[in-house]
């Protein structure tokens, strides 16, 4: 029986050794020394202070900004820990809404959505990306279009004029990888820093 037992004792103990402390603490040496802003979550510092990542979208509420696409993440109710509540982009609980196509919740939200860009003044046509929400509730992109409909509002609440905020998304979009690979789309909270360095 000990000489079953011994055996097997030592491998689990190696084993977990190797994959469960050399393996995850190599990667993250390499992470860090090859991706060090990738591996620590390419946050974004601005005067001192940290105000978000380049990977995780913000709620931004301020006619001053432009908006990102809506998030479906929900948190805890604080009245009934029990309970789930909506909670838009909440990063601790990433999610889509697992909602069908024939859910009335989700053809709710996006007739709400759809109604807040209209009364926003914002186009005569919403893109998809501002009343769909994406796979995991936190996307920080945008698409361009998504963002030029948001010039009209930025510009009135910012006395901005208009072409400068169509070259500032236009500097702001990102391309297809390799030319082919995805869609073109701006990152929200880029976009908004960029804005509050025009002058």
């Amino acid at each position: 029986m000990l000489s079953q037992l011994r055996p097997a004792l030592v491998l689990l103990i190696l084993f977990t050794a190797l994959t469960g402390l050399a393996y995850p603490l190599a990667i993250s040496a390499v992470a860090q020394l090859a991706f060090s802003a990738k591996a620590n979550g390419t946050l974004i510092e601005r005067d001192g202070k940290i105000v978000g990542s380049e990977l995780i979208g913000q709620n931004f509420v301020s006619d001053r900004y432009f908006h990102g696409r809506p998030s479906a993440t929900v948190g805890p109710d604080p009245a009934d820990a029990t309970r789930m509540v909506d909670a838009p982009y909440n990063a601790a609980n990433s999610a889509g809404s697992n909602l069908g196509p024939t859910s009335k919740k989700l053809l709710d939200r996006v007739n709400a959505a759809i109604e807040a860009e209209f009364a926003a003044g914002r186009i005569d046509i919403v893109a998809a990306d501002a009343a769909t929400t994406s796979a995991s509730g936190l996307d920080p992109h945008i698409s361009p279009q998504y963002a030029l409909a948001q010039i009209g509002s930025v510009a009135k609440a910012r006395g901005i004029d208009e072409s400068r905020l169509r070259a500032l998304i236009a500097a702001q979009t990102e391309q297809r990888l390799a030319g082919v690979i995805g869609e073109p789309r701006v990152n929200v909270l880029l976009l908004n820093i960029a804005l509050d360095a025009l002058k």
